[in-house]
């Protein structure tokens, strides 16, 4: 079975094709800075070696990203599939949607329930809702099932994730915590235990255009550092992470309009806000790697979040056995590691300066005699995806 995975992140689209159930990759596409005018990045690929790499590209919709990958898939001389009847299943690492948790045929009702939590998580269930609308055009004859990022954090305990509001919001409207990144995260518990045989006081670190981290304890999630939406935790890519929800009618008070507020908040906060500079981390750092001081304060905010998540979740798992890096930045930023490491040393969190620079797939980069792994594990949220996508059966 031809199964499509598509990954819409907040800046970001990600393809897979796989020939299922042996989890095969036929090809792979990515498209970064969505949104840009002039600056979009779109890769392509197939195992054999072929590639397409586009930089300086004009992408500035979610539909014009997910036509140049399927333009790639249908190429008669360099494609893998003659036509997209081929396909026979689309799965999609969808964020939201309300009254439904876990893996679900996107029916009417269901993508309902993503419209009716456009408030909550407006910057993923948009281009999700776009991307699927637009493989229901596409695509007719294929199942789209969606795998929503909320499942893997059913298990956390309610004292975590309850908020200090009238009990009445939380019975009548359901605001909790409800947390995400759950394929990510649910990939590094399966990966620790394939590994370990058991995912015992683990914290896995999910870090790219937006980031979340999660306390895992043998194989389940305890504790997430997003909320009712993605707009908390850690600060993200363009978004405030957490503030005092008392700066908004500050602000109103001072003569700005709500969608100013709004605006500020989730599209010109977080690295791009502090910094000034960009809300991509590599730009941010070659910034203050030139002596911007605003940028390295941005850089400094950052890891000073991952640093009081990994100590709250520390006591909340009475210990560490396990510190996990994945996501872009996760896997890529050595000076993020290092900054979070060092930062963490009185918990025996002891990095290899050599490893933290060069390593390999599902890497051990910590010193031989640390009481804590530290590992970078690469992001395969999609395989997850695939794997429930094909596994689905459909409901009667």
């Amino acid at each position: 079975m031809k199964v499509l995975v598509c990954n819409a992140g907040s800046t970001s689209l990600k393809f897979k094709l796989f020939d299922m159930p042996g989890d095969t990759v036929l090809a792979d596409g990515k498209v970064e800075r969505v949104g840009s005018p002039d600056n979009a990045i779109f890769h392509f690929g197939k195992p054999d070696g072929y590639r397409v790499f586009r930089e300086n590209q004009c992408i500035t919709t979610y539909t014009e990203g997910i036509q140049m990958f399927l333009d790639c898939l249908l190429d008669p001389q360099n494609g893998v599939l003659k036509d997209l009847g081929e396909l026979e299943r689309v799965g999609f690492k969808t964020v939201l949607s309300k009254d439904h948790y876990g893996i679900h045929e996107l029916t009417p009702d269901v993508l309902k329930g993503m419209e009716d939590y456009l408030v909550v998580a407006p910057a993923h269930n948009t281009p999700y809702l776009q991307a699927i609308r637009q493989f229901q055009e596409l695509t007719p004859q294929a199942m789209l099932i969606g795998a929503f990022e909320t499942a893997f954090h059913t298990t956390i305990p309610l004292e975590r994730k309850m908020y200090g509001i009238p009990y009445e919001w939380y019975e009548k409207y359901g605001i909790e915590r409800l947390g995400y990144h759950g394929a990510s995260h649910s990939y590094v518990a399966d990966t620790l235990t394939q590994l370990y045989g058991d995912t015992d006081k683990a914290i896995s670190c999910h870090l790219g255009g937006s980031g979340s981290l999660c306390a895992i304890d043998h194989g389940k999630s305890v504790d997430t550092s997003f909320g009712l939406s993605l707009q908390v935790g850690l600060i993200q890519s363009n978004r405030n992470g957490d503030i005092d929800p008392f700066i908004i009618p500050f602000l109103l008070k001072e003569g700005m309009l709500l969608e100013e507020v709004l605006e500020g908040l989730a599209k010109k906060g977080g690295l791009l806000g502090i910094s000034g500079v960009s809300n991509d981390l590599r730009l941010v750092q070659e910034a203050a790697n030139q002596g911007n001081a605003r940028a390295q304060l941005a850089i400094d905010v950052y890891c000073n979040g991952i640093v009081r998540y990994i100590g709250s979740y520390y006591a909340e798992l009475g210990g560490l056995k396990h510190l996990v890096f994945t996501g872009g930045i996760g896997e890529h930023s050595s000076v993020v590691r290092r900054k979070v490491c060092d930062s963490l040393r009185h918990m025996g969190v002891w990095l290899d300066p050599e490893k933290n620079i060069s390593y390999s797939e599902n890497a051990l980069i910590s010193q031989p005699d640390s009481p804590v792994a530290i590992h970078v594990i690469p992001a395969n949220e999609e395989l997850g995806v695939a794997r429930k996508t094909y596994a689905y059966e459909k409901q009667i």
